[in-house]
């Protein structure tokens, strides 16, 4: 007769304090101590730094703007590198703590949708009531806006595009032997993130207007430059999951990296079409 085993037979005192054998009876996830958030902030903390510098005109060596940037790179993708070892070979990312990321990362585009919410508001204040000191006009006297229906037109198609290939790589994912539907999705999906950044520099290269040309000029630069930041993001994360998908780390029970970088570029998309519809096609007067 097979011997019957259960917790009751564990001396947890014994276990807890052996060296050999570490176990958590929980689906909890505790944290090893990591140099990686205080390296990360000091970086980010250079980089405000240096933002400070430029914007009051102080001397900026190239080799120290190099070097900060350097150090957020190498900071910010060892952290990661912690995290996807813990997740895929550790197996520390149990269903619970993939729920929590997952009400996590809603916090964060919470966050981000705060933060666009500003540049919004901003808009709609000026653009709803302009100041005298524009000509009580909107689009301001002297300002040639951007023809919605060029390239911004095709920056929207190209992004929602993205959007669709994005989704379409999340699906297959859910089914089985569809590893080739993944790739294919996720290839194009990055394909077009770089294909909207490229136009979007051809955008500001050629715009009539400047960031110095008044409170237009400003909304436009900040509110479009910083939405081209998250796509540049977004595309790296892609990027990183399509380079995690080639080395098998996903599947249809543990692919979280993937699900949220989606999620991510999903909320690039809507972003973009708010901008598109308040900046553009109102900016241009043709709402």
């Amino acid at each position: 007769m097979k011997n019957k085993f259960s917790l009751h037979d564990i001396d947890m005192k014994k276990l807890k304090n052996s060296k050999s054998f570490k176990a958590e009876l929980h689906g909890f996830h505790i944290v090893e101590p990591s140099p990686w958030p205080f390296a990360t902030a000091t970086a980010i903390a250079h980089l405000v730094m240096l933002c400070l510098y430029f914007f009051h005109y102080f001397v900026i060596t190239k080799s120290w703007a190099f070097f900060i940037f350097l150090s957020f790179s190498v900071t910010i993708g060892m952290w990661f590198r912690d995290v996807v070892i813990e997740s895929t070979f550790q197996g520390m990312h149990t269903v619970i703590v993939q729920r929590m990321l997952r009400a996590g990362f809603v916090l964060v585009l919470l966050s981000e949708a705060m933060f666009f919410f500003g540049f919004f508001w901003c808009f709609f204040y000026m653009a709803i009531s302009p100041s005298i000191w524009i000509g009580c006009v909107w689009p301001p006297l002297g300002i040639e806006p951007i023809h919605p229906f060029g390239i911004p037109l095709l920056n929207t198609i190209v992004l929602v595009s993205s959007g669709v290939t994005a989704t379409f790589s999340h699906r297959s994912i859910l089914r089985v032997d569809t590893r080739d539907q993944v790739s294919r999705g996720l290839e194009v999906s990055i394909a077009f993130g770089v294909i909207f950044t490229m136009l979007q520099v051809w955008e500001y290269i050629n715009a009539p207007f400047a960031i110095s040309d008044g409170i237009y000029g400003s909304i436009f630069f900040v509110s479009t430059g910083f939405h081209g930041l998250h796509v540049i993001v977004g595309t790296i994360a892609l990027f990183v999951c399509l380079l995690r998908h080639y080395n098998y780390h996903f599947h249809i029970d543990h692919h979280v990296g993937l699900e949220l970088s989606i999620w991510y570029w999903h909320f690039v998309d809507v972003i973009w079409i708010l901008l598109y519809m308040t900046i553009y096609l109102w900016g241009f007067r043709w709402l």
